[in-house]
């Protein structure tokens, strides 16, 4: 929850490029971040993998006009659609793109080359049919801004009663991790996205941040077994309200678009 799934950039960017608000340029050296490069393979009408401009001109010529992501977990298939085998790889990922317009979705596969110290990472999008219908358990904005509220509330109440929030070397380089990140991502949503999917984002990132700092921080107060399940059991259904409104705040573009 940290930084932003690879999923989410491309779609953000995406949109961005297909609604022609930056250049293909601009919009592929954000899709691939830190990455080494991206390529997408099984395009119809490709013998393999492409860039990621070509493969997004491809897809406006089949029809898709926007971008949607899903971030499914375990029991929740947040985003999708089907068919199973999509959803499958999509789940195996943690992460997928929808596209919106015509039926194709967008699976990542990571791959990291070269010695320690100096690794490349190189992902490729595995292009696959999906079923065009809802997609799954996504709220409105105003829902997710709502929800997100409340589960900030909660984060904070379980991590201070668990004594993990706030405070060791871990928590203060997390925060310090969120804050220069948050300085350097405004526009992580790219030109198009309407202001309250970049706020509704950057809660979803804090609430993520606090999830993570419980997580990460050691036990904390938390010195027993049972302890440390109720902690769990605490934080699994804010950790999930924090990806259904990153999911809202991604899908927001093409959302508008509907209405």
């Amino acid at each position: 929850m940290l930084s932003e799934p690879r999923s989410g950039r491309l779609t953000a960017w995406g949109n961005a490029l297909l609604a022609g608000l930056v250049s293909p340029d601009e919009a592929v050296l954000s899709m691939v971040g830190d990455d080494a490069v991206h390529r997408v393979e099984g395009l119809p009408g490709e013998s393999g993998p492409v860039g990621l401009t070509l493969a997004l001109g491809r897809l406006r010529t089949l029809g898709v006009t926007g971008l949607r992501v899903a971030l499914p977990a375990p029991g929740h298939p947040l985003g999708l659609s089907g068919p199973p085998d999509f959803n499958a790889r999509a789940l195996d990922a943690e992460e997928a793109v929808v596209a919106y317009g015509a039926p194709y979705g967008l699976v990542p596969e990571v791959s990291e080359a070269g010695p320690a110290g100096d690794v490349h990472v190189e992902v490729l999008w595995h292009c696959l049919p999906v079923r065009e219908a809802p997609p799954a358990d996504v709220p409105s904005l105003s829902e997710a801004e709502r929800e997100l509220a409340e589960a900030l509330r909660d984060a904070t109440e379980v991590l201070s009663r668990l004594d993990v929030a706030g405070s060791g070397p871990v928590a203060e380089a997390a925060v310090d991790a969120y804050r220069a990140r948050a300085e350097r991502g405004r526009e992580v949503l790219a030109p198009g996205y309407p202001p309250r999917a970049v706020r509704v984002l950057e809660l979803a990132q804090r609430v993520g941040l606090l999830i993570s700092v419980a997580y990460e921080n050691g036990h904390g107060g938390a010195v027993s077994a049972s302890e440390m399940a109720a902690r769990g059991e605490a934080l699994r259904p804010v950790e999930r309200t924090a990806r259904r409104a990153q999911v809202a705040a991604y899908n927001a573009y093409v959302e508008e678009r509907e209405r």
